[in-house]
């Protein structure tokens, strides 16, 4: 009889706020970069061991 694992994603979108313009973006959560607001250029999210750290509201998941 053979099993199977279930896979879960390991990344995902998110949707973020900036907290300084309020424009809402959406954001890899595996980004290889920091990632700035397109509107006013504040930092949203840095870059950890393969994630991202938001630093802006995360408003919604998305898959």
């Amino acid at each position: 009889m053979k099993t199977e694992l279930s896979k879960k994603k390991k990344t995902k979108f998110l949707k973020a706020k900036c907290s300084g313009c309020g424009n809402e973006q959406i954001i890899f959560s595996a980004a290889a970069t920091k990632i700035k607001c397109l509107v006013c250029n504040q930092l949203l999210a840095e870059t950890t061991a393969g994630k991202v750290r938001p630093i802006a509201k995360v408003v919604k998941e998305l898959w």
